[in-house]
């Protein structure tokens, strides 16, 4: 019985797999139009958000009472990695972080179990506890955002016709959340004089409680009357703020009219919580996301043309712009990475073409349709989008796709040199070279395996690397022994050409390069040692990086004013560094944010924690060398905004970093933490290489201490919440009642008037009310004390943490400058107090993060590929000559970027790895071939040397394809690291496979070379 040959099978069935191979291309077709585009791939935002609030606490009772109960609990999260901590009196927002490694889909289970763990502590908290707000949306993307402006409206007529906009689009099948930026709040603000109320003997909670409960919804009943019912409604309630003025007072026997005691005005809340702006100009933004699975280009598309009917009904006066538009971006980026690998694809059919001539070329050109339709046919079904990381990795597995149709090829055109029929030939590769390539392909495939496997942010980002890998070059084996064979016997010619003449010069040259080395295997085999041990030396020479910044056009800069400042003294700051960038050429548009960060338009883009301190601007400039010219302009305003924080940014390719050199200080005091921060600040200001240094917190506000003599309190019947009361009324105002308007509830706050409120000389002009309605003085039972308090503390992990924060000047790497400080901060670690410690964080943090759950992975990548080696092999002095040609592509790798200066990056690092299965799988086919020439009765030194030469071609080609088709992207900035250090080992790897691969067999198996003058 005969072993099943599937070549032999195809072209015994050859109508049939001609009708497979249409259906494939047609299929391939409409997967290709199907599957969705992105810019990146997405990965999972492990981090999520809760807020809480305890109304009146100092800054120390709100971390001790709330901050600090809520990460103990969270604590007991087993995927917990840090939680990082934002306390201001009254006020705390707590980040969870989970383990890089928690894979996504347990990711909503795992917020649903810390909402149940803020449930079951909530009746610890104090009585006066707000309760708690959560946010496990934090990495929801608008990709499309609109802006508005106006010009003769309010802002609640702008805030309407917005609004109107966002019902429409919201009905759009795949429009997802919708967020308002910028819109004024209305607020009705009733405006006492304290002193006015005191002299006049009214109380202020008097007032409050009577318009409030003029105001109150309460059910007034429905009269049964026999066969009908009447509804009852009681008349009252406030429509605007005359009314509200109308409302009488009476105390005693006087009545007083609200309108007399009070200026109430109906305007918008005063100070702003948050501000947006377009080109300087107050607007409100219209942020759109889109539903998970949406297809962005479809839905931008959808977009665009429903604003354009929307913008043409707006009245005059009322402006649109799209400041940030996804769907372009994608479109641009996809067309880019198109057009590379239609660049890749043109590179490959060269090489083919000139090295195995027409007909030859024609066959293992149409592979290339045929694999790649197959492919976006299983990554279509799989979910995978086309993106930066999945058209890159087509490129990159294009070289190598090629490699086993090639093989096949050769193999069948040396067979019909032999004289052997097209069909005999055709069938000849699966019974000769099918399994070894079977062994060599799924090697390549190990190869990428720590991508697959690494469950990190960087390795969700980069999964899909593996996944088209992976599939392209499974199905790429399939079409070799399947498609390749039919293709062969149609295209080419019956006869094979007997090359009688003899080997050209090129490989003459090689046949004696061969032979020396094969005579002089120790030195081969010690030369490449030494060069081997030589580029392990030549690593220090490497920078490191983690992912490089995007090149796209915009520029973010980050404000950051003193973090008492208030949201005034920011507007002003800013308006001052807009004010810079007017009628600049380099600039199409910018947005700014007061009081918080701008949304997230892109899923690296990870925004600051909103305070009235902080401010940001995304500037998108004409073209990348406009943003770097606007970004200098910027970095030299830096002296003009003292006590100010300009630091310009790019956006980010993966996971989110921000300054790339962080370092943490944590520990118990928060004095001490603040003290020993500045040491370390002033430590990383010797580096001339490092720039925008800053401490995330540190600075003291001022506070006045109202410190009450509570027994002479008591004897004028004021409490001290009475006080407190009295104070935060004047001061930050409270809400009365809420107006009902149309869909908006507007609230009536009564606060001071500005003299009151606005000045901390109030204080010792406040009058209170007393027994009796007397009114007292508030310095008559209470002293002023002046001091100062931190506005906010951070901590991590329970700890008060600063991080000292610094970009990088130079073009030195961060990692490079972080290794190169390790000294000076060891030193200054070593003088710590005992509890308080330093940890690095920023770029190298996220690189260690992302490579140890690869460096985890290796053991099993190394295990799979000894496994696949074996089998194929059954030797262990065969095994070992093929897995020691893995390491020695390191070679090539710094010989390309130390020349090149390209950084190994993460995604070099995968590229590395990948080397090795690509490196084996070359070693694999070659000593296969020495095995099948020694079973064919040659001798060791001749199977050498023949399997050598015949092999020499199908593996220089391959060589030449894999590393030529990498050119296209090898200019990105993104893929130009990966692309050196894969072209460099390819190359390498080459020469190895083919010089110290047959070097090292002849002396594992102590062959000797024949005596000069025989014939080898």
């Amino acid at each position: 019985m005969t072993r099943f040959n599937l070549s032999d099978w195809a072209l015994r069935h050859r109508s049939f797999v001609w009708y497979l191979m249409i259906v494939a291309l047609i299929a391939g077709s409409f997967s290709y139009m199907n599957m969705g585009r992105e810019e990146d791939p997405n990965f999972s935002i492990k981090t999520m958000i809760i807020a809480a609030a305890l109304p009146g606490a100092d800054i120390e009772d709100t971390r001790a009472q709330v901050t600090d109960r809520i990460e103990k609990k969270l604590e007991e999260l087993d995927t917990l990695k840090a939680t990082r901590s934002v306390t201001a009196a009254g006020r705390t927002v707590v980040y969870v972080d989970l383990l890089p490694t928690t894979p996504a889909a347990q990711i909503p289970a795992t917020w649903q179990r810390v909402r149940n763990m803020m449930t079951d502590i909530q009746a610890d908290f104090p009585a006066e506890f707000a309760g708690f707000q959560f946010n496990d949306s934090f990495g929801d993307v608008f990709g499309n955002i609109y802006a508005f402006t106006a010009d003769g409206f309010t802002p609640r007529e702008l805030h309407d016709y917005v609004e109107t906009v966002r019902t429409e689009v919201q009905s759009l099948p795949d429009a997802g959340k919708i967020d308002l930026i910028g819109v004024r709040e209305e607020v009705i603000y009733m405006e006492f004089s304290v002193r006015r109320m005191a002299a006049l003997g009214l109380n202020k909670q008097q007032v409050v409680a009577t318009l409030a409960s003029q105001n109150a919804l309460v059910p007034s009943g429905v009269i049964d009357a026999g066969d009908e019912q009447v509804i009852v409604r009681v008349s009252g309630q406030f429509d605007d703020a005359d009314s509200l003025a109308a409302v009488n007072l009476r105390v005693g026997d006087r009545f007083f009219n609200v309108g007399d005691i009070a200026t109430i005005t109906r305007g918008y809340k005063d100070p702003a919580d948050a501000l947006f702006r377009v080109n300087g100009k107050e607007g409100v933004a219209l942020a759109i996301g889109m539903k998970q699975g949406g297809n962005i280009l479809d839905f931008g598309e959808q977009l665009k043309d429903m604003m354009t009917e929307i913008q043409a009904k707006l009245p005059v006066g009322i402006e649109m712009q799209q400041v940030a538009d996804q769907p372009d971006v994608v479109e641009h980026a996809v067309g880019h990475f198109i057009q590379a690998l239609m660049e890749a694809i043109g590179i490959v059919l060269l090489v083919t073409f000139v090295s195995l001539g027409m007909r030859a070329g024609v066959v293992v050109t149409l592979t290339i349709p045929l694999v790649l339709a197959i492919t976006f046919v299983i990554l279509d079904y799989y979910g995978i989008t086309l993106q930066r990381i999945s058209l890159g990795a087509l490129i990159i597995a294009l070289g190598l796709l090629v490699d086993d149709a090639m093989i096949a090829i050769e193999t069948m055109i040396s067979r019909l040199e032999l004289g052997e029929s097209l069909t005999t030939a055709a069938s000849y590769a699966w019974t000769s070279i099918a399994f070894p390539m079977l062994s060599g392909t799924l090697v390549t495939v190990v190869g990428f395996i720590p991508i697959g496997l690494n469950n990190s942010a960087a390795g969700e980002f980069t999964f899909s690397l593996f996944v088209v890998i992976a599939v392209s070059l499974m199905v790429s084996w399939v079409v070799a022994v399947l498609f390749a064979p039919l293709l062969g016997v149609t295209f080419l010619p019956e006869k094979g050409h007997h090359h009688d003449s003899g080997p050209g010069r090129i490989r003459r040259a090689f046949h004696v390069l061969l032979r020396r080395t094969m005579r002089a295997k120790w030195l081969t085999v010690i030369a490449t040692l030494a060069i081997f041990a030589c580029s392990i030396w030549g690593m220090k020479f490497v920078e490191f990086q983690f992912f490089p910044s995007s090149d796209r056009p915009e520029l973010i800069v980050d404000v950051t004013a003193r973090q008492n400042s208030s949201i005034i003294e920011t507007e002003a700051q800013m308006d001052r560094l807009e004010a810079t960038l007017q009628g600049n050429p380099d600039i199409d548009h910018w947005t700014s944010y007061v009081g918080r960060g701008a949304p997230r338009f892109l899923l690296t883009l990870e925004g600051p924690t909103p305070g009235p301190y902080l401010g940001q601007l995304v500037i998108q400039a004409t073209d990348t060398e406009a943003r770097d010219r606007v970004r200098a302009q910027i970095d030299g305003l830096a002296d003009q905004f003292p006590g100010v924080e300009l630091f310009t940014k790019l956006l980010e390719l993966g996971p989110p970093v921000g300054k790339p050199v962080q370092y943490r200080l944590s520990g118990p005091e928060t004095g001490i933490v603040r003290d020993q921060a500045r040491l370390l600040a002033a430590a990383l200001s010797q580096d001339d290489r490092l720039t925008n240094i800053s401490l995330d917190w540190s600075e003291p506000a001022r506070v006045v201490r109202v410190e009450i003599d509570q027994d002479k309190a008591r004897q004028l019947g004021v409490s001290a919440s009475d006080i407190s009361s009295v104070l935060n009324g004047v001061f930050n105002g409270q809400t009365v009642t809420q107006l009902r308007d149309s869909t908006y509830l507007v609230s009536v706050v009564a606060r001071g008037d500005t003299n009151d409120r606005q000045s901390v000389d109030a204080l010792h002009g406040m009058q209170l009310q007393g027994n009796g309605g007397a009114s007292v003085p508030l310095l008559s039972l209470a002293t002023l004390k002046y001091d100062t308090e931190q506005p906010m503390i951070m901590q991590r992990d329970r700890l008060p943490t600063i991080t000292v924060k610094a970009s990088v000047a130079t073009k030195d790497q961060p990692i490079s400058v972080v290794q190169d400080l390790a000294p000076q901060i060891d030193a200054l670690r070593s003088t710590l107090p005992i509890g308080y410690k330093i940890e690095v964080g920023g770029t190298l943090e996220n690189t260690n993060e992302s490579t140890g759950p690869i460096v985890a992975v290796v053991p099993i990548m190394v295990l799979l590929m000894t496994f696949l080696v074996m089998i194929q092999m059954q030797s262990f002095r065969l095994s070992l000559i093929v897995l020691s040609a893995a390491p020695l592509g390191l070679i090539g790798v710094v010989a390309a970027l130390v020349p090149s200066g390209a950084p190994l990056g993460f995604v070099a690092i995968l590229g590395v790895l990948a080397l090795v299965g690509i490196l084996i799988r070359n070693s694999i086919i070659l000593v296969h071939e020495i095995e099948e020439l020694r079973r064919q009765g040659r001798s060791r030194w001749d199977a050498v040397f023949e399997a050598s030469d015949s092999r020499a071609r199908p593996i220089l080609l391959t060589a030449a394809a894999a590393s030529l088709a990498l050119i296209p992207i090898a200019r990105q900035v993104f893929w130009g690291p990966m692309a050196y250090s894969m072209m460099g080992g390819i190359i390498a790897g080459t020469l190895v496979t083919l010089i110290f691969v047959p070097a090292l067999y002849l002396l594992v198996y102590g062959v000797k070379p024949p005596k000069e003058g025989a014939v080898e």
